[in-house]
């Protein structure tokens, strides 16, 4: 497996970017609420993790980088960034756990072992390198399980195509036996995921194919009840959407239904189930969903921060959290993924403005 030490470029993160305040100002919250720069000028910020002492690393897509994003003084800013990492196979997806931090490239997952106290001296290694090679559709979001497993999904190499099964799956990755379980499949290409506190089951969004048109198919928020579970791709779209090429002959029964279709081409991305205690207590085990926003559309659509209101198993209401990103076809900034922080505030990457902001509630 062999290990590699990147080399460390540490720098300081300012909140004076013009631009990037200017995005800022640009965004809308509920009443309530305030949304500040958390760390400006973090290349192609996608997924979030938050270590035990309260350091937030940050993967990347294109940029290949893996940065660390550390505020010492608690004030809500990260004074301090630290690039851990470039020149990764399009780095996107990180989870942290037992001091660790773990990294989905393509075709691998790679760990940084007690990361939080090595910045200066990242050591990186390959613990899983048995995923296909394709970066069409190759980026990933990981997380680990309850039971601490990792949650790996593997999209599929192309705009829609025949179902593969190296393809169009999550897998539960137990990473001492190294055995990989597949716990979905007809899955498109799903960039984020998160476990519902209360029943337990994995949420996931789901981003709909291309080339039927600007108002169809729609993308998906879906929910695994039962491991193997098949959710329709390339066969059905949207649950009932029939593929002109594939869908030919296939039952809609077969398939597992959305539990929530959204506009088409708004690209959900990351999806939080919000734990904390700051926010009113209506958004309390309610999902946050990232929609990254259309690049395929003759109007764009997406590029906001939404909540579903979830009641078990199914979803009540969809309503904007976070709007702005996107105003006259001028595309401001594109929203990634969230993570939680202790105090109960919310992180949201964003890989478009290389910013990360901060969301909280100013209690009366």
């Amino acid at each position: 497996m062999g290990n590699k030490i990147f080399s460390i470029l540490l720098g300081l993160a300012f909140v004076g970017s013009a631009q990037a305040t200017d995005i800022t100002e640009r965004l809308s919250v509920p009443e309530g609420f305030s949304i500040k720069p958390y760390a400006l000028n973090v290349d192609n910020a996608r997924q979030l993790a938050l270590s035990d002492t309260g350091i937030v690393y940050a993967g990347s897509r294109q940029a290949g980088k893996l940065h660390a994003l550390i505020d010492a003084d608690k004030d809500g800013q990260a004074e301090r960034q630290v690039l851990i990492a470039k020149g990764l196979n399009l780095p996107s997806g990180i989870a942290f756990k037992d001091g660790d931090l773990y990294v989905a490239e393509v075709e691998r997952i790679v760990r940084f072992k007690d990361i939080d106290n090595k910045l200066d001296k990242a050591e990186m290694e390959v613990v899983f390198d048995q995923l296909p090679d394709k970066r069409h559709h190759g980026w990933k979001f990981i997380r680990f399980s309850p039971q601490g497993d990792l949650i790996i999904p593997v999209g599929v190499p192309c705009n829609v195509c025949a179902e593969d099964p190296e393809f169009g799956l999550l897998y539960s990755l137990d990473l001492k036996s190294k055995k990989a379980t597949t716990i979905a499949r007809g899955v498109r290409n799903s960039v984020g995921f998160d476990y519902h506190p209360r029943t337990g089951n994995l949420w996931f969004s789901d981003n709909g194919r291309d080339m039927m048109g600007d108002d169809i198919p729609p993308c998906e928020i879906n929910v695994i009840t039962e491991d193997g579970q098949h959710f329709g791709f390339p066969y059905f779209h949207g649950g009932t959407i029939a593929d002109p090429e594939f869908g030919k002959g296939k039952n809609i029964s077969d398939y597992v239904q959305p539990a929530l279709n959204l506009d088409a081409h708004v690209a959900p991305l990351g999806i939080h189930f919000y734990t904390g205690e700051q926010f009113p207590a209506k958004y309390k085990n309610q999902l946050f969903v990232a929609e990254h926003g259309s690049w395929n559309r003759s109007k764009k659509a997406g590029y906001r921060v939404m909540v579903a209101s979830i009641e078990g198993d199914k979803v009540t209401g969809y309503t904007p959290f976070i709007t702005g990103f996107m105003e006259n076809e001028q595309t401001y900034g594109r929203p990634v993924a969230m993570v939680q922080m202790p105090d109960g505030s919310l992180l949201v990457s964003d890989d478009y403005a290389n910013a990360i902001y901060r969301v909280q509630y100013n209690k009366k």
